[in-house]
């Protein structure tokens, strides 16, 4: 059964001329410093890499980790408390603000995603939404954190899953789209 169709994705049409994260300058300074500094393998101290971060404008706690290979699109919309775990190629894409709460971990390779672009729209226009990690929460290696998704107090985001609504407090969720499967007990 053929449906008709009424309109049709016309990319020519895409305009995000509304979006304007920064200027150039800047944009082009952080670019090169993340990939000499935050984003490689070269093994400098985590101290440094935060350092760096926070003169280009992130708020950023103490003891917080940086694994190598690290790339943060614009650090100007990041937040990150105290004693944070950010392992090897995690990908923050944060086009708008990501929170992220004390004593988080983000497992090596994962996402977080705060762009997505308007399926229902022949122009594909570009969504943005910001995500909130909060405390004690902790992303899976290789997870996706999806546009607006807030991962409540203590959730955990199973490896490779991919989180496309929010998480409750001390939920388990895996797969794609993420499902609560049980409860976090955290012993002492």
């Amino acid at each position: 059964m053929e449906k008709t169709l009424k309109a049709q994705t016309n990319l020519s049409g895409y305009d995000n001329s509304w979006y304007q994260p920064g200027g150039f300058i800047k944009q082009l300074l952080w670019y090169i410093t993340c990939r000499m500094f935050v984003n490689t393998y070269l093994p400098y101290p985590s101290f440094f890499k935060v350092w760096l971060l926070r003169i280009f404008g992130a708020k950023i706690g103490v003891n917080v980790v940086l694994k190598p290979k690290v790339n943060i699109k614009y650090p100007w919309f990041l937040e990150i408390r105290d004693q944070v775990w950010i392992g090897e190629n995690v990908w923050i894409d944060n086009l708008t603000l990501v929170r992220i709460e004390s004593n988080v971990c983000l497992s090596q390779g994962c996402m977080l995603l705060t762009g997505n672009h308007n399926y229902t729209k022949s122009t594909f226009d570009l969504i943005v939404k910001p995500i909130t990690i909060e405390k004690g929460a902790w992303i899976g290696a290789k997870a996706t954190v999806c546009p607006g998704v807030q991962v409540a107090s203590h959730a955990v985001l199973t490896v490779s899953s991919v989180a496309t609504t929010n998480l409750e407090a001390y939920g388990i969720y895996q797969g794609n789209p993420a499902k609560y499967i049980k409860t976090r007990n955290i012993t002492s």
